[in-house]
């Protein structure tokens, strides 16, 4: 498997059904969802890599989604591909101007369906999520689901993988505990905000002296992966 996973939103089953098709012979998981209000909740807690929306949706439309996905802090950052019968080029403009990243105009093939959607993966990932990332001899592999220094290979718990992997990809930025709880723990798993304070304690000592200091307190804000002084 990819690892990846992508959100299929389209009314039509039959549509749902043959994306399903074509993206489990290339490897990718998928969700589905029939309408908007469905799409919502499982982007805000599976995290997709990639949402696959239909133009038209019965109750808010697909661009209407889609102008809401990139307004909100937690979902801005996951492409968008617009599926639609329209064909009118100011139709396309209007989909692109509110921050899909690509369009595929119906019918199409399968197979052109998926090159697009690779595309588009490969141009939204960054370091640190298929690829190695690295930080002052801290070095975060994916793929392998390691962490190593040039002294040898740390041990952590999944969650702390998972809050170093997002620091890693999100540096120079201040997060809330709770803006962490939604892209860590996901927005639907209701956790006590002090919950990540403990989670920042093993982290910092999973890195050790060497690294801990990377993981900087802001007071009164939240937490920062930084390599700069505080």
């Amino acid at each position: 498997m990819t690892g990846k996973t992508v959100l299929i939103v389209d009314d039509e089953a039959a549509i749902r059904e043959m994306i399903a098709v074509a993206l489990e012979m290339a490897d990718y998981d998928y969700l589905e969802a029939a309408d908007a209000r469905e799409a919502h909740a499982l982007i805000v807690d599976k995290h997709p890599d990639l949402v696959l929306l239909d133009w038209m949706l019965p109750g808010t439309s697909g661009v209407e989604l889609a102008r809401r996905l990139k307004k909100e802090e937690a979902t801005a950052d996951i492409p968008i591909i617009m599926l639609t019968a329209k064909v009118e080029e100011d139709n396309k403009i209007q989909g692109l101007e509110v921050g899909a990243d690509d369009y595929i105009t119906k019918p199409f093939s399968p197979r052109e369906l998926v090159a697009r959607l690779k595309a588009v993966l490969r141009r939204a990932t960054p370091p640190g999520v298929d690829s190695p990332i690295e930080v002052e001899g801290l070095t975060l592999d994916p793929v392998g689901h390691r962490v190593t220094t040039t002294e040898g290979a740390l041990t952590m718990g999944p969650t702390e993988y998972r809050l170093l992997q997002f620091f890693m990809t999100h540096q120079e930025r201040v997060y809330t505990r709770s803006q962490l709880l939604d892209q860590v723990w996901g927005g639907n798993v209701y956790v006590e905000e002090r919950t990540v304070d403990v989670h920042i304690r093993r982290l910092r000592k999973a890195l050790g002296e060497d690294y801990d200091h990377l993981i900087q307190t802001v007071r009164g804000t939240g937490y920062r992966f930084s390599t700069k002084a505080a």
